[in-house]
């Protein structure tokens, strides 16, 4: 049996298809592939689309109550690429509606104009060996959640210089 390569793309139905795009774009950095009335191909590297958009008129906003998709993650490569999306996203005003330290990561998370939620994260462990370390040790187990923290008092420490080590470290 074989394993997929990788996640290619993720589809969400909208109705309102040029503010999801925009939004899209901006909060990844990403670009236009394709796009009509109907759907639309955005990436952020080179895959040739990374989210796709089908404009279906929908207009209910996916709750609780839904079965479904909960979010998508993306990883960013480093801390400070996390916490710089942070700053440009909350210049523009676009604000996560939930920061926290899950121990496997750390993520923001925020959400689309249709409601749909997106976590942007890092992975806070460098290798395998530590995470499962991390697993094993039980604290995941006695909180599977994490920690929420306050994202303008992490870019602060970030800034100060701050060890990795630390900031990543769930309290």
């Amino acid at each position: 049996m074989a394993s997929p390569a990788k996640l290619a793309h993720v589809v969400l139905r909208t109705g309102r298809l040029p503010e999801m795009v925009d939004w899209y774009v901006q909060v990844l950095e990403g670009r236009l592939v394709f796009g009509n009335d109907m759907l639309a191909f955005m990436t952020y590297d080179d895959e040739h689309h990374r989210v796709a958009f089908l404009a279906t008129g929908a207009s209910q906003r996916p709750t609780d109550a839904h079965s479904g998709l909960h979010h998508v993650a993306f990883t960013y490569d480093s801390l400070g690429d996390l916490l710089g999306t942070y700053q440009r996203l909350k210049s523009v005003g676009v604000q996560p509606f939930w920061t926290i330290n899950h121990g496997p990561t750390t993520s923001l998370y925020y959400e689309d104009p249709e409601g749909n939620h997106i976590e942007l994260q890092i992975d806070n462990f460098a290798t395998d060996a530590e995470l499962t370390d991390f697993f094993d040790s039980g604290a995941f187990d006695a909180n599977p959640i994490g920690v929420e923290f306050d994202a303008d008092e992490l870019v602060a420490r970030f800034e100060a210089g701050e060890p990795l080590a630390d900031l990543v470290r769930r309290p």
